[in-house]
């Protein structure tokens, strides 16, 4: 299957793929269910680099692949001594994928597990609530409900397109604590 969008091609697999990845060390993970966009991968490390006792997120953006057609000419037009064409040029159309930007992980930090509590849960619900980005009950549970409000709201702030709560996010919304520079 493809999709095919102003000569811009991205195949089925890769859009699906792109959509999130999770790893292990983000948030709760539950079994993704079958209306749920995207994939869920659990990995046991960040990006290279990543300092230890560190969590991270990841989404994956795919690869863009533009669809280019051209026209080429295979046999010149025949033209007699006195300027009439004898015979028409002949052209061959090509068809070429051209790769225009490639597929890139994205990592952003993210909240560790240890600290993913019931009561996390219900302060992350409330903030979400006070700003008018979750309308749920409070239950102290990550569920759907929590998780797509947390989405929205987290690219809102120009965060990451992902139900797995930044870092960044968790900071602006007053539920971890902003490192002070010295």
């Amino acid at each position: 299957m493809q999709f095919l969008s102003n000569a811009r091609l991205i195949t089925a697999p890769a859009l699906i793929i792109s959509m999130v990845a999770l790893s292990s060390c983000g948030q709760p993970q539950e079994p993704v269910q079958a209306d749920e966009p995207g994939v869920r991968e659990a990995t046991s490390q960040g990006p290279a680099g990543a300092p230890p006792g560190t969590c991270w997120g990841r989404t994956i953006s795919p690869a863009v692949i533009e669809t280019v057609t051209k026209q080429r000419q295979v046999k010149p037009a025949q033209i007699s001594a006195t300027g009439e064409i004898q015979t028409l040029p002949v052209y061959k159309t090509e068809t070429l994928q051209e790769i225009v930007r490639p597929r890139q992980d994205n990592w952003f930090e993210t909240p560790c597990p240890n600290q993913w509590t019931p009561d996390f849960i219900s302060t992350l619900q409330r903030a979400l609530e006070a700003r008018e980005a979750y309308d749920g009950d409070i239950t102290g549970a990550l569920d759907d409900p929590t998780r797509q409000a947390m989405r929205r709201y987290q690219i809102g702030l120009g965060g990451p397109d992902s139900p797995v709560l930044a870092l960044d996010t968790a900071r602006a919304l007053g539920l971890i604590a902003v490192e002070r520079t010295p």
